[in-house]
């Protein structure tokens, strides 16, 4: 054997786990989705494609684990507690009760409502212009802003009587 193969094949045998190490995947960032309906729900597939369009891909850069309440709020604390204990990098809770039972679990992991009615009436969030908390996401804002379109409707249409 010559003196250059056997130095690189020691040097091999000796890089090849630093390289096995270096090449390892990093802790990715763990997404728990708390869905309040049965599975299969719309939801999951349209969170999942949207991710994607803004260039997350499960198991490559993000880690989604999808739980299903049924519409069962006693399932939904079960499942937010769960998510909390184990410190999930960021809960999505779909529509109202899912938010509830999140807020109820932790107030430091982050919690995006997708979507809630009334987060301020609900408690969720401190306003809409500065929410405060750990909550963030999409509301219904029907509550929020009814007022505000019906006195809109009564400047457009002025002869308008409700």
């Amino acid at each position: 054997m010559k003196r250059r193969e056997f130095i690189a094949g020691i040097g091999g045998t000796i890089a090849c786990p630093l390289v096995v190490h270096a090449q390892q995947n990093p802790k990715l960032p763990r997404i728990g989705c708390l869905v309040s309906a049965a599975p299969p729900h719309p939801f999951a597939e349209a969170l999942t494609r949207g991710l994607q369009k803004l260039g997350y891909i499960e198991e490559r850069n993000i880690a989604l684990e999808f739980h299903y309440s049924g519409g069962r709020r006693d399932r939904a604390a079960e499942i937010a507690a769960d998510f909390a204990q184990r410190r999930v990098d960021v809960i999505v809770a779909h529509l109202t009760p899912a938010v509830r039972a999140a807020l109820e679990a932790t107030r430091t992991i982050p919690i995006v409502m997708a979507p809630a009615g009334g987060p301020v009436q609900s408690g969720f969030v401190a306003s809409l212009a500065r929410p405060g908390g750990n909550v963030t996401g999409l509301s219904n804002m029907d509550a929020e802003i009814g007022g505000r379109r019906l006195q809109l409707f009564k400047e457009l249409i002025p002869g308008l009587h409700m």
